[in-house]
């Protein structure tokens, strides 16, 4: 099988929870507390997306740090453990992996905040070290804007001998709101020996284009994209909507195909988009046979 073969990510494990936990009557909560609270619905979301053609699913772990969980009745190990395993479940019989999922912290590094790269650094050992005592196949690290978290953060996963991949998130100017450029980025983690990197969240595909496009011209790493499903709308009723039907995403994110390792979705995305983004992996990779 050659090594330019696309791989099929999976889309939005927040906004997808939420539209199973809102037929319960509950939204907007935490989704990490679901791996607790109503894991059934973690552990379908990862199977839909498995049916939906996903070949690396997300552990329900991205926002499961200290900083969110430490004012709970819950822990990090518990939260985060119960997340890989529920991912594995789903996954088991099968050849799709398993990623451990981390974010951003919600406090800004010194200079701009108050916390310490060495506080970042054990916050992530809580959250990662964790996640690798369930033994997931790779760690994804998403959503970051600053550079220098993200380099905290690859120095913790990269302990564990697994592959590290980092998405960023940008501004449509084409930085992160840090201020950091794709080349910033580049010159800052490919020294690190991640595995793939690439862009998640806060744009459509159509924004997003260019910015992708920019690292396939900087950088020979594998690269990611997992666009928002467009800019989220709040309706009239008070529920979000986003503007991207599967169809038109699939269609704003196929030129993406041309350079890109991994691809899936993000915000606002479900296993409808997957579904509907797959015959154009497929394709794709049947014209390298």
């Amino acid at each position: 099988m050659s090594d330019k073969r696309i791989v099929l990510l999976d889309g939005a494990v927040g906004t997808s929870l939420w539209e199973k936990a809102t037929a319960k009557g509950e939204e907007n909560v935490a989704v990490w507390r679901y791996n607790i609270e109503d894991p059934d619905i973690v552990r379908e979301l990862a199977s839909d997306y498995i049916d939906a053609g996903a070949r690396i699913i997300l552990a329900n772990t991205f926002g499961a740090n200290r900083s969110a969980v430490s004012n709970t009745l819950y822990h990090v190990p518990d939260i985060v453990k119960a997340g890989v395993k529920l991912a594995k479940e789903a996954a088991a019989g099968t050849d799709v992996k398993v990623a451990l999922s981390a974010g951003p912290l919600s406090q800004l590094l010194e200079p701009y905040g108050y916390l310490t790269e060495a506080e970042a650094r054990e916050i992530y050992e809580e959250q990662i070290g964790s996640g690798m005592d369930e033994h997931p196949d790779l760690i994804l690290l998403q959503t970051f804007m600053d550079v220098e978290m993200m380099r905290v953060a690859v120095s913790v996963a990269k302990q564990y001998n697994v592959p590290v991949f980092c998405a960023m998130t940008f501004e449509k100017v084409g930085k992160t709101m840090m201020g950091n450029s794709v080349s910033d980025i580049l010159n800052t983690l490919e020294p690190l020996g991640i595995d793939a990197i690439g862009m998640n969240c806060s744009l459509g595909p159509d924004l997003a284009l260019p910015i992708i496009r920019e690292f396939s011209e900087k950088t020979e790493l594998p690269l990611i994209f997992k666009p928002n499903a467009g800019k989220p709308i709040l309706a009239a009723d008070g529920k979000t909507q986003v503007p991207y039907t599967a169809e038109h995403f699939a269609k704003e994110t196929e030129p993406a195909l041309d350079f890109v390792k991994y691809v899936g979705g993000c915000c606002g995305t479900n296993p409808s988009y997957i579904r509907t983004l797959k015959p154009l992996v497929d394709a794709r990779n049947n014209n390298l046979l």
